[in-house]
């Protein structure tokens, strides 16, 4: 029996082959391979189907995220809230700056932040909130922002989704093979209409100079090349409808009955499922019952940040997120992507649902 993979990113973009072939082929003639004209193209389309009027490309999203806190000058003494139900990144980032994350529960119905948790957190060293619109679910930006501190979207799960990218101050996406818009290595972008902190992330990422010749602030080394650029341009065309497809293949799963079994993520109308994300107190037996039967699947942040040995420093302990740390035990993603066979998303609800009918039989 054929194994069903976790996400299937070349489904997506095997149709497509023939114009990527066309483009390499483009970019290799033109010997142009940082900062040609398709750098500067999707910056620019990115950014009207974004509805910001800047974006700039850099080499991923975690640089993103780093050079956005640096062009907003974050640093020690400062304070910056994110949730611990994320990637490493999103803390990363805050520390690689100097600044302290200050980590927020999550809503058990969303999985995003807290907002009542995340306003009692709120003290005069705050600079930042940090919302995830995770696994493609946007944050409750419009709540966020009347909380009167300066909102920075990681919205590395959740390109497309309506709404992102228009509230906060500056929101950041990674293009890493399996998110919703991807390109074929690693990539990120920066988003926003303030001019000013356009100008300096654009500068910041490229050594801190607007014409490498002279340089105004100590920067870095991080642009989107240009082959990604070319890439990433084709797949901004298909976006919306790999999207509609995410989410047609959420719905098929709680009409196959999948909610019977296990809890499915809140459906919500700018959902775009980057990843189907369900929880079940028995996760760990379920899980063990889809790899026998051939099937992948995966848990996220099963130590959620406050508990990484690296972040030790900020002296959380065991239980101080008690919803956090309880959706770390639970939670389990099953395959989906744009375009999943009905048919396997059949087979993948009948194996959790032989898995849940012999644990009842214990």
């Amino acid at each position: 029996m054929q194994t069903i993979p976790l996400v299937d990113v070349k489904a997506q973009y095997a149709p497509l082959i023939p114009e990527l072939e066309a483009r390499f082929r483009e970019v290799l003639d033109s010997g142009q391979f940082i900062r040609g004209p398709h750098y500067w193209a999707f910056q620019e389309e990115a950014a009207a189907k974004l509805g910001v009027s800047r974006t700039i490309g850099v080499a991923n999203g975690t640089d993103a995220l780093v050079l956005v806190l640096d062009a907003m000058e974050i640093g020690p003494g400062d304070e910056v809230i994110c949730p611990a139900f994320t990637f490493y990144a999103t803390a990363e980032s805050i520390a690689r700056r100097g600044a302290t994350p200050v980590f927020a529960d999550v809503d058990p119905a969303t999985l995003n932040v807290d907002l009542d948790d995340v306003a009692a957190k709120i003290t005069p060293r705050t600079r930042a909130l940090m919302p995830v619109h995770l696994f493609g679910r946007p944050a409750p930006m419009e709540e966020l922002v009347k909380l009167g501190v300066p909102v920075v979207e990681d919205a590395a799960q959740a390109f497309g989704a309506p709404g992102v990218a228009t509230l906060g101050a500056v929101s950041t996406f990674s293009f890493f093979p399996t998110k919703n818009l991807f390109c074929l290595g690693d990539g990120g972008l920066v988003a926003t209409s303030d001019e000013a902190l356009a100008g300096r992330v654009q500068m910041l990422s490229f050594h801190g100079s607007r014409d490498k010749t002279d340089f105004d602030f100590v920067g870095y080394n991080s642009r989107l090349d240009e082959l990604q650029a070319t890439f990433l341009r084709l797949f901004l065309t298909r976006v919306d409808e790999w999207n509609r497809g995410r989410r047609e293949a959420a719905a098929r799963y709680a009409e196959l009955g999948l909610g019977e079994l296990v809890e499915l993520p809140h459906d919500e109308p700018a959902h775009i499922y980057h990843l189907f994300v369900c929880r079940s107190p028995e996760r760990d037996s379920i899980r063990a019952a889809l790899t026998e039967a051939g099937i992948a699947s995966a848990t996220y942040y099963t130590t959620p940040l406050h508990l990484q040995q690296a972040l030790r420093f900020l002296g959380y302990e065991a239980g101080s997120l008690p919803e956090t740390e309880r959706v770390a035990q639970e939670n389990f993603s099953v395959p989906l992507w744009p375009g999943i066979p009905a048919e396997t998303q059949e087979r993948v609800v009948d194996a959790v649902r032989s898995a849940v009918g012999a644990l009842a039989r214990r």
